[in-house]
């Protein structure tokens, strides 16, 4: 499969439809102060942390309850007027943005857990609450929920985008991690899908459906998820290497021996230089491995050990470990810090950022050209990667008003999904499609497959209001 061989499908295609003065009037009877038209914030709604740029929507609904929800749905239902739902605004392709115009519903008020289950290893939240405070609210039972995009966002965002992040080379994704929804759905009917059993055989698989469509096919208000015991033992480490090439052959051997490590990221050169001058850290400015190892004392041990002996056949060298939480928190600054460190080391640029995910055993081979394509470029860029699960990131850093370089980063990205595509990847491990992926949708899965959703989504979205022009046109 090839990806797209032209970039006019990584334009927005911005075809707004009329709002309704009569749809705005209505809502503001509703809604009265939660609803707002003052054009700050509905600029604040209208954009993400994509490089992309469209109109704001025409409203913003601050949504409190389930209700709520639902009734600004069927109001916009009743004029045929987009809805795009809104949670922190962490997203990166474009999935916030009113190309088609319409009303946002702000969900951030909804943030209450509703029932922690400890002795099931559950808890159910509205979309509203981030990771950290769902770690927040269950630390004293002895419990901690793994999934970490590194961002705070928020649960039901994480689960609209199927996201993942640094633990998932062991605890998985969203989309393994949550059992059960409530939903509104295009019509403003209130469903529920799934349960807190940890199986069921009953009828189609509505949880997933919902898990990953950005929005598409419905609002996400209510969220049951997986807690995991925290380990007993947990220990990280960081790792310096020669290249690129000794740090991924490191983390393909690390995998393919089973070793069960938690995290193992990837951070190059380039990118610790950034950190190093945004955070004022004095990290080695070479390709880096970042661990993290759960268990027992001995097993963590033993994992370490394991580990520390691969990437010594690599040249790995400058091993530094941590086992409290404050020395754990340090280390890991370098991956968290990352985005915004690269942001800030080119004033005034805007990021277009990769997500390809390749076998494990793809990986160096995916990997180590895309990284001489973008040397060769002349683009500044920065590279993490969570390539434990053979996921990685580029972050090209481009002048938003020179259109030459976002040519180039374009044709680069085009080039590394092309490349993965042909390994048996995907174009998106875990931001998902929105704006930027659609004609690479099409390329990975083929046309057939998405004649399918397309199908999917008029069954459930008849009018096309539920943040239409993301994913696949109609």
């Amino acid at each position: 499969m090839n990806a797209p061989t032209d970039f006019a499908h990584l334009v927005p295609e911005i075809n707004q439809r009329d709002v309704p003065q009569a749809l705005i009037d209505a809502l503001k009877a509703r809604f009265g102060a939660n609803c707002s038209t003052a054009m700050a914030v509905r600029e604040q709604h209208g954009r993400d942390e994509s490089s992309f740029a469209a109109p704001p929507p025409s409203a913003v609904v601050f949504a409190e309850s389930t209700q709520d929800v639902s009734d600004a749905i069927k109001l916009a239902g009743d004029y045929e007027v987009p809805v795009i739902a809104f949670g922190v605004g962490s997203s990166l392709e474009g999935h916030l943005l009113a190309v088609q115009g319409g009303i946002s519903i702000d969900v951030s008020r909804m943030n209450k857990v509703l029932s922690i289950n400890a002795e099931d290893l559950t808890v159910t939240v509205q979309p509203g609450v981030t990771r950290k405070q769902v770690n927040e609210a269950v630390k004293s039972t002895g419990l901690f929920f793994p999934i970490d995009p590194g961002a705070d966002a928020s649960i039901g965002g994480m689960s609209a985008t199927r996201a993942s992040g640094t633990n998932a080379v062991r605890y998985g994704t969203m989309r393994e991690n949550v059992l059960a929804l409530e939903v509104v759905t295009a019509s403003g009917e209130i469903i529920r899908t799934g349960t807190r059993a940890r199986k069921s055989s009953a009828g189609y698989d509505l949880t997933r459906l919902f898990v990953g469509s950005e929005g598409t096919l419905g609002v996400i208000t209510e969220v049951t998820i997986k807690l995991y015991p925290l380990p007993e033992a947990i220990s990280a480490a960081i790792c310096s290497f020669p290249s690129i090439e000794a740090a991924v052959r490191t983390t393909i051997q690390v995998i393919q021996l089973g070793v069960p490590i938690a995290r193992v990221e990837l951070i190059d050169d380039n990118t610790v230089r950034m950190v190093n001058a945004h955070s004022k850290l004095g990290l080695r400015e070479e390709p880096m491995l970042l661990m993290e190892f759960h268990g027992s004392p001995a097993s963590v041990k033993e994992q370490a050990e394991t580990v520390q002996e691969i990437a010594t056949e690599f040249g790995g060298n400058a091993f530094e470990w941590a086992s409290t939480p404050e020395e754990r928190t340090r280390l890991w600054a370098a991956r968290h810090n990352a985005y915004f460190a690269a942001i800030q080391s080119r004033p005034g640029c805007r990021a277009i950022s990769t997500d390809t995910c390749v076998p494990i055993s793809r990986l160096a081979d995916c990997l180590l050209d895309s990284v001489k394509e973008a040397d060769e470029s002349g683009i500044p860029y920065f590279l993490v990667g969570h390539v434990g699960d053979g996921n990685f990131h580029f972050g090209y850093l481009l002048n938003p008003d020179d259109p030459k370089e976002r040519e180039v980063a374009e044709k680069l990205n085009h080039q590394l999904v092309a490349r993965a595509l042909s390994l048996e990847g995907t174009c998106t491990g875990e931001h998902g499609v929105g704006l930027h992926k659609m004609g690479f949708l099409v390329a990975e899965t083929g046309a057939g497959a998405v004649d399918v959703m397309r199908t999917i989504k008029r069954a459930l979205d008849p009018k096309n209001i539920m943040n239409p022009g993301k994913i696949f046109s109609i």
